[in-house]
């Protein structure tokens, strides 16, 4: 694996937890986050087939086209929105959330939140 920092690997040993537990079928695709110092990303996986159903983030144009956002919380929400409405125009409902070992606050609590708003339900 090479070197990682120590919040790196930590952060990893907590998704190697959460992934035993976490599946997404087709019924129930799994959502997970990914977040960077500037972005975040989110996509809908059916891990039986190991397709992505769908995907949005921070760098989609959509999202760059809104109107500039005051927080970075509040583009993570927007793209929770938006990742909910492209989930419901391919016909899924119900999720799975994968944190993808990263804590439950602030923009990663936030996309939940927006994913729920929009109308998914985990």
């Amino acid at each position: 694996m090479g070197i990682l920092s120590k919040k790196k690997e930590a952060r990893l040993k907590r998704k190697k937890r959460v992934r035993k537990k976490v599946f997404g079928t087709e019924e129930r695709p799994r959502l997970t986050v990914f977040r960077s110092a500037r972005h975040i990303y989110c996509q809908l996986i059916v891990d039986t087939s190991g397709h992505t159903l769908t995907s949005a983030s921070t760098v989609d144009k959509e999202v760059r086209e809104h109107a500039p956002f005051e927080r970075k919380i509040d583009a993570a929400n927007f793209v929770g929105k938006l990742v909910a409405k492209r989930a419901i125009e391919k016909g899924v409902s119900k999720v799975v959330f994968d944190r993808n070992g990263f804590l439950y606050h602030g923009r990663v609590k936030a996309i939940a939140d927006g994913a729920r708003q929009g109308g998914l339900s985990f």
